[in-house]
C-alpha cells in the first residue's frame, strides 16, 4: 500500500489594510498561525502585507483571508499572489502598481484630514496663547462655543480613523494604538463639552482654576489628533520609499520585444514572447527575456542585475539576461526563459520574500508588543487614581491631563516598524548591488560571521582550469598520444579538471578523440576506461595505487608541480604510470582583495579543495588565506564546515557547484556564486549575482550596517517608551515640578515612528568603502597560474 504524496507547501502574499502598530501585527500573526495548515505567517507593518506558508491540502487562500477578517482587518485577496504567480514580471508590476495606488490613496486621505485638522486647530492654539502669553488676542478665540465648533470636526471627522480602528479592535475583544488615541482624546474632548453643558456641577466640585474659570481641553484633543495625523502622513511618505528597490527591479523589464518570426520582425507584448523565439535588441535597448546569442556582438550593461558597472562582452553562444541594457552592437538571441522563469523574475520574487520575512532579532519586540497596549491602559488607570486621590488641587484636572499624556505618549508603532523597515531597505540595497538575501534571517546571520570557508574552483578561481605541463613517466608514448588517450577517457566525466584535459586535446590541439568503453567514475578518486584497446586510468595517486599501479616514479615531479600551485593529475596506461598532466586555474581578479577585506572585517578565511596539500598551500599563500583544508572529497565538505562550527564560530560557506550544496546547507549562512549552478543557489541563504568574491565583503558590510540600524531603531523605540511613559505619569513632579503636556506627548509620539522610518531609510546611502591593499599581490594573483 503506497502512501499518497504530500501536497507541496505553497507561499502566498497579500496586502492587509487597517494595521497601525505592532499590536496589530501580533494579532494578525496569532490568528493566521492558529489556522490548521499554516506552517508560518509573517505580517509586515512596513509593507502592510502578510506572507503565509501553508499546506493547500488543509487550507486555501480564502481560509487565510477569513482568519485576517476574524482578527478585525481586511486582506485584499484580489491582490493576493502565490510565489509562482507574482514571479511573472508583468504581473508583479501590475500588483505593485495596485499597491502603490492604494498607498497613494491612503496618503491623500491623511493629507486631507491633516489639512482640515490643522486649519481648525490653529485658532484653538491661538486661544491657548491668549490665556497664557498673549492676552491682547480677541476674546472670540477663548469662547467655549467657538472652541467646541472648531474641535468637533477635528475630533469626529479628522479623528474618525482612530474611532473606527478602536471600534474594530473592541469588536474583536482587543485593543491597539487607535484605542489609546481614541480614549485619550475623547477624555479631553468630552470633559470640555461637559464643562460647557454643566458648569455648575464642576464649579461646585471645585474644579475651576485659580481665577475661577473652568479649564477646557479642546486645544489638547485637537492638537493631539493633528500631530498624530502629521506623524502618520510623514510616516506613510517615508515608508513608500522602503520598496524603491522592488520598484526599480520591476521597471527594468521592457513592455515589448522585437521578435523575428518567419523572417519578419515585429514588436510584440512581452507576454507574447515564447521559448525558442528569435529576439533582436538594438543599441540602447533593454534585453527582453533570457536567451542565448545566435548572431552579433555587443557590450551589455548588467549592473542592474550583478552590481558590476563595466559592460560585459557578448558574442555568439553567450547568455543574455532580461532587464539588462545593450550598449553598442545589435544582438539576435534565442529566448530560453520567459515570464516567471527569467533571472529578473526570480530576483524580484526573492527580494519580495526577503522583505516580507521576519528577523530573529524582532522576537523581543514581538513579545513586548503582545502586552503593550493592555499594559499602557493599566498604567493610565493607575495614573488617574494616584493623581486623583493623592495629587494637588485641582486633582481631577491634573489626573485627567496626566492620564491623557500616558495614553498618547505610548507608541507601539515604533516597535513594530523598527525591524521590518530596515530589513526592507537592506534587502533592497543588496539587490541593487547584485546581492540576494533569501530571508531576513540570512541577512542577520551574515553580519555575525567570524569564519568564511571558500570552495576553490569557481569561487576563489575563475573555474576555467587549463593544461600547463605533461610530464612522462614509465612509457614510450608521446605527449600527444598520452593526452589523446587520457582525454578520450575523461570525456565521460563532469569534473572541471577532466573538462580542462578534454578542451586541451579537442579545442587547443584539435585532436580527434577515440570512443571510450567500460567507463567507470569513482567519486573523489578518478576514472577508468578502455580506449583503442588500452586500459586508461586517470585521477589521484591513491586511486591509481588502489588498482595496482606504482606511481612512485612520478612523486617527485608531482611535488614540484604542486609547489608551483598546479594540480597534478596522474595517468596510467595498461597498468603503468604513464604521465602526470599538470592543470592550473587562475585566481579571480578580486580574490586577493576580497580576502584582505575579510581580514580587515575580523573574519578568518579557510579554503576547501580536492587538490593535494602542497598545491593548495601554494594557492593559499598567493591569496592570503589563513587555513587550508586539502584532499577533501565532495562528500567531506559539509564535515569540514561542521568542524569549524564545533570551534564556536559562525561560519559562512561560499561555493558554486552541485557538490557544494550539502556544505552550503550545513553552514550558518550559505553563499552561492550567481555564476554557479541552480542547485547551489537553491541551497544558499545569500546569492552573489556577479560571481565576484568582493561581493561577499559588500554583503557582510551591508548585513552589519543593517543590524546596526535595527539596533538603533529598537534602542530608540524601547528607550522612548521606557523613559517617557514614566515622565507622562508624573514621576518627575515631586523632584522638579515637571509634567508632560499631552500636546507635547502627541508630538513626541508622532515623531517616534517618523524617526524610526527615517533612520531605516539612511541605509539607502550605504556605500562600501574599498579596503586598501598592496597592488603587488593583486598583480601577482592576476598572473598566477596554478
Amino acid at each position: 500500500m503506497t502512501t499518497p504524496a504530500a501536497a507541496p507547501i505553497e507561499i502566498v502574499s497579500f496586502p492587509v489594510e487597517g494595521m497601525t502598530c505592532a499590536s496589530c501585527v501580533n494579532r494578525i500573526t496569532r490568528f493566521l498561525n492558529k489556522v490548521d495548515g499554516v506552517e508560518e505567517a509573517n505580517v509586515n507593518l512596513a509593507s502592510e502585507s502578510a506572507t503565509v506558508r501553508y499546506d493547500p491540502a488543509k487550507v486555501d487562500v480564502a481560509g487565510l483571508v477569513a482568519a485576517v477578517d476574524a482578527a478585525g482587518y481586511v486582506a485584499r485577496v484580489e491582490q493576493a499572489a502565490t510565489a509562482e504567480h507574482e514571479a511573472d514580471v508583468a504581473e508583479a508590476a501590475a500588483a505593485k502598481a495596485e499597491r502603490d495606488e492604494a498607498a497613494a490613496r491612503h496618503a491623500a486621505d491623511l493629507r486631507r484630514r491633516l489639512t482640515v485638522s490643522a486649519v481648525l486647530t490653529l485658532p484653538l492654539i491661538v486661544g491657548l496663547a491668549r490665556m497664557t502669553v498673549l492676552p491682547g488676542i480677541p476674546a472670540i478665540f477663548t469662547n467655549p462655543w467657538f472652541q467646541l465648533a472648531l474641535a468637533t470636526p477635528v475630533q469626529f471627522w479628522a479623528g474618525s480613523i482612530f474611532y473606527k480602528g478602536a471600534w474594530k479592535a473592541l469588536r474583536h475583544k482587543s485593543a491597539d494604538m487607535n484605542t489609546l488615541i481614541a480614549v485619550g482624546t475623547s477624555a479631553a474632548y468630552f470633559y470640555s463639552v461637559a464643562t460647557i453643558l454643566f458648569p455648575g456641577f464642576f464649579e461646585a466640585a471645585g474644579l475651576g482654576m485659580d481665577g475661577g474659570a473652568l479649564p477646557m481641553y479642546f486645544d489638547t484633543s485637537a492638537a493631539i489628533i493633528t500631530l498624530i495625523l502629521l506623524g502618520r502622513y510623514l510616516e506613510a511618505r517615508a515608508r513608500s520609499h522602503t520598496s524603491d528597490a522592488i520598484r526599480k527591479l520591476i521597471n527594468l523589464a521592457p513592455r515589448t520585444a522585437r521578435v523575428i518570426r518567419d523572417g519578419v520582425e515585429a514588436d510584440v507584448e512581452i507576454a507574447q514572447v515564447r521559448v525558442g523565439d528569435l529576439v533582436r535588441v538594438r543599441p540602447g535597448e533593454t534585453v527582453a527575456v533570457d536567451g542565448v546569442v545566435v548572431e552579433g556582438a555587443s557590450g551589455v550593461d548588467e549592473s542592474m542585475i550583478t552590481g558590476e558597472s563595466l559592460p560585459v562582452a557578448k558574442r555568439v553562444e553567450d547568455l543574455v539576461v532580461g532587464g539588462t541594457l545593450n550598449t553598442t552592437g545589435t544582438l539576435t538571441f534565442r529566448a530560453t526563459r520567459i515570464g516567471a522563469d527569467t533571472v529578473l523574475a526570480k530576483i524580484i520574487r526573492l527580494v519580495s520574500e526577503a522583505q516580507g520575512s521576519r528577523a530573529p532579532i524582532q522576537r523581543l519586540a514581538d513579545v513586548v508588543t503582545g502586552y503593550f497596549v493592555p499594559m499602557v491602559l493599566g498604567l493610565a488607570a493607575l495614573t488617574f487614581v494616584i493623581w486623583f486621590f493623592f495629587g494637588p488641587q485641582p486633582a481631577f484636572n491634573m489626573a485627567l491631563l496626566n492620564t491623557v499624556a500616558v495614553l498618547i505618549i505610548a507608541c507601539p508603532c515604533a516597535l513594530g516598524l523598527a525591524t521590518p523597515t530596515s530589513i526592507m531597505v537592506g534587502t533592497g540595497k543588496g539587490a541593487e548591488n547584485g546581492i540576494l538575501f533569501r530571508n531576513a534571517e540570512a541577512l542577520e546571520r551574515l553580519g555575525a560571521v567570524k569564519a568564511v570557508v571558500l570552495d576553490k574552483t569557481g569561487t576563489l578561481t575563475e573555474g576555467k582550469p587549463r593544461v600547463t605541463d605533461i610530464v612522462r613517466g614509465d612509457t614510450d608514448l608521446s605527449d600527444e598520444a598520452i593526452l589523446a588517450l587520457v582525454a578520450a577517457a575523461e570525456r565521460g566525466s563532469e569534473h572541471p579538471l577532466a573538462d580542462a584535459i578534454v578542451r586541451e586535446a579537442s579545442e587547443t590541439r584539435r585532436m580527434e578523440l577515440a570512443e571510450a568503453s567500460d567507463f567507470l567514475s569513482v567519486a573523489g578518486g578518478g576514472v577508468s576506461a578502455t580506449v583503442s584497446g588500452r586500459q586508461v586510468i586517470v585521477g589521484r595517486p591513491g586511486y591509481l595505487e588502489s588498482v595496482g599501479v606504482d606511481v612512485s616514479g612520478l612523486t617527485a615531479a608531482a611535488d614540484s608541480l604542486a609547489g608551483e600551485g598546479k594540480t597534478p593529475v596522474f595517468a596510467a596506461v595498461d597498468g603503468r604510470a604513464a604521465a602526470i598532466i599538470a592543470i592550473a586555474d587562475t585566481l579571480k581578479a578580486g580574490s586577493v582583495e576580497a580576502v584582505a577585506s575579510l581580514h580587515k572585517l575580523g573574519i578568518s578565511v579557510a579554503m576547501l579543495t580536492g587538490d593535494n596539500r602542497r598545491t593548495a598551500e601554494a594557492i593559499a599563500r598567493t591569496a592570503g588565506i589563513d587555513t587550508v583544508v586539502a584532499d577533501v572529497r565532495p562528500d567531506g565538505k559539509a564535515a569540514a564546515v561542521k568542524s569549524l562550527q564545533a570551534e564556536g564560530k559562525v561560519v559562512a560557506m561560499v561555493g558554486d557547484g552541485v557538490n557544494d550544496a550539502p556544505a552550503l546547507a550545513s553552514a550558518d549562512v550559505g553563499v552561492a556564486m550567481g555564476t554557479g549552478t541552480d542547485v547551489a543557489m537553491e541551497s544558499a541563504g545569500v546569492t552573489l549575482m556577479s560571481g565576484d568574491l568582493r561581493g561577499l565583503v559588500t554583503a557582510i558590510s551591508l548585513s552589519r550596517a543593517t543590524m546596526r540600524n535595527i539596533r538603533q531603531n529598537l534602542f530608540w523605540a524601547f528607550g522612548y517608551n521606557v523613559i517617557l511613559i514614566p515622565v507622562a505619569m508624573g514621576v518627575l513632579y515631586p523632584i522638579n515640578g515637571m509634567l508632560l503636556d499631552p500636546i507635547f506627548a502627541a508630538a513626541a509620539m508622532a515623531l517616534s515612528s517618523v524617526t524610526v522610518v527615517s533612520n531605516a531609510l539612511r541605509l539607502r546611502r550605504f556605500r562600501v568603502r574599498p579596503v586598501a591593499s598592496s597592488p603587488a599581490p593583486v598583480a601577482q594573483a592576476a598572473r598566477a597560474a596554478y
